[in-house]
């Protein structure tokens, strides 16, 4: 029998993780202006992320502008919000399988190798949405950190690595070791079967003789 606690620890991890790739794909601090120079012009900021960009003045006032056109935005932002979207919707799909599946749950109780079967694809379906979040985020982070050591890069057109970026790379962490611990808490085949063995017929023997 699979190990409830386990699989409520994995649950409770990649469910964690899904909220916070939901949170790092709403966030428009996926990266932010940067201020190393020595002629850097700190009275605005700018932030970018996946569907807006906004400007921070020195006053408080923030101004955000949501992009106009899909077609024309940079395949880097059209790639990682299919990536991470993909990921929420596969989180999301994982959740419902892990509530049929789990141990803690009601659903299929007279099936109990059945009811471990489903609870392991729901970890590996989480496993698979943590690594496509892990993938749209360093993608992102790569293209950030190229840009910046690119010498050819003006100074202020240079971006750093927005808190959207960390939220996301620690979401799609906690998905993965989510999804790992339900797949770990899924016993061996046969493991679940105790062994039987024949019937030992020597006490029935009176150790007589007959002729």
């Amino acid at each position: 029998m699979a190990n409830a606690g386990i699989q409520l620890l994995g649950f409770t991890l990649a469910f964690l993780g899904f909220i916070g790739s939901i949170a790092s794909t709403v966030m428009v601090e996926w990266k932010a202006s940067s201020y190393a120079g020595d002629n850097i012009i700190t009275a605005q900021a700018m932030y970018e992320g996946l569907w807006r960009s906004c400007v921070s003045q020195s006053t408080g006032q923030i101004q955000c502008k949501v992009y106009d056109s899909l077609l024309q935005l940079p395949a880097l932002v059209q790639g990682t919000r299919g990536l991470m979207l993909a990921a929420i919707m596969l989180s999301f799909i994982a959740i419902m399988v892990d509530g049929v599946g789990m141990r803690c749950t009601t659903c299929m109780a007279e099936q109990p190798e059945q009811k471990d079967k489903v609870a392991l694809t729901g970890g590996v379906i989480f496993i698979i949405a943590g690594l496509l979040a892990l993938v749209g985020t360093s993608w992102y982070g790569h293209r950030i950190a190229t840009d910046f050591y690119n010498p050819f890069t003006p100074t202020n057109s240079r971006y750093e690595f927005g808190s959207a970026l960390y939220v996301g790379w620690g979401a799609a962490c906690l998905t993965i070791i989510g999804g790992s611990f339900l797949c770990c808490s899924c016993p061996a085949k046969g493991a679940a079967k105790s062994p039987r063995y024949p019937a030992s017929h020597s006490s029935g023997t009176t150790g007589r003789d007959y002729v």
